[in-house]
């Protein structure tokens, strides 16, 4: 399967500690998901996910923090208020929305980051090959 590529925003002190764990634990995902590490999922800005698809990436993938931020309770709304304001600019460009996928992942959730980052790039090879 060809796969598309795929930018992650992940946090330094939640997500991105899953995503090393799916390593040592030597689970399998695209060699094409890229990851940018963050101090907080709130801090992505709307203009990095549209330069993020200008610059060649098929879909982007926001590991949020959830409940678990370090950095206010509220992180998980802002985010959210993030991926709204992105789609508004998505759809303005002619970007599909379902190209940006955030989700709330746990330091120890390895299993399910790979899950989902792994549907989420089937999904876009299905998607990509219906636009060809």
């Amino acid at each position: 399967m060809n796969t598309p590529k795929i930018l992650v925003f992940s946090t330094e002190k939640i997500s991105d500690p899953a995503l090393d764990f799916a390593g040592l634990m030597k689970l399998h995902y695209p060699a094409s998901v890229h990851a940018i590490v963050l101090p907080c999922s709130s801090s992505v800005r709307p203009e990095w996910i549209i330069h993020a698809f200008e610059s060649g990436f098929k879909g982007v993938y926001i590991a949020a923090d959830g409940s678990d931020c370090p950095y206010g309770e509220s992180c998980i709304a802002k985010t959210a208020k993030i991926v709204e304001r992105s789609h508004v600019l998505m759809k303005e460009k002619g970007i599909p929305t379902d190209r940006l996928r955030m989700a709330a992942v746990c330091s120890v959730c390895a299993e399910i980051f790979v899950k989902q980052i792994n549907i989420f790039a089937e999904e876009l090879n299905a998607s990509l090959k219906k636009e060809d």
